[in-house]
């Protein structure tokens, strides 16, 4: 079935992307609450602030697995998180944080670390 001239094809919402083992870039880092609009998270990836498995992308609709290490350039901060799932929908920020785990630099403690130091 062919679309009509100028009629846009269908966007696939985040709850679709996630049952098939993938999640576009930006809808991954809105829900996972980077920046505050998926636009901003968009404009991010376009910028080439953000790293894919060490590879530098520019593209928003790039796809992310669970697995995958992101890098992320913010402001003044570079932060290097795991996906450690898809998400279903942008909840709240204890559900986003549930999305990635943080990689710490060699070296360096991380902040669960120093939030939580061995007795």
């Amino acid at each position: 079935m062919a679309r009509a001239r100028g009629a846009v094809a269908p966007v696939a919402s985040p709850e679709a992307e996630a049952g098939c083992g993938w999640q576009r870039l930006d809808t991954w880092l809105w829900c996972a609450r980077f920046l505050k609009s998926r636009a901003d998270c968009a404009r991010l990836a376009a910028a080439g602030a953000v790293r894919l498995n060490r590879q530098p992308t520019d593209k928003s609709h790039a796809r992310v697995r669970a697995g995958d290490v992101l890098t992320v350039a913010l402001r003044d901060d570079v932060r290097v998180v795991r996906v450690r799932a898809l998400a279903a929908r942008r909840g709240p920020a204890a559900e986003a944080r549930s999305l990635y785990e943080e990689v710490p630099e060699p070296g360096r403690e991380s902040a669960h670390d120093a939030a939580h130091p061995v007795a």
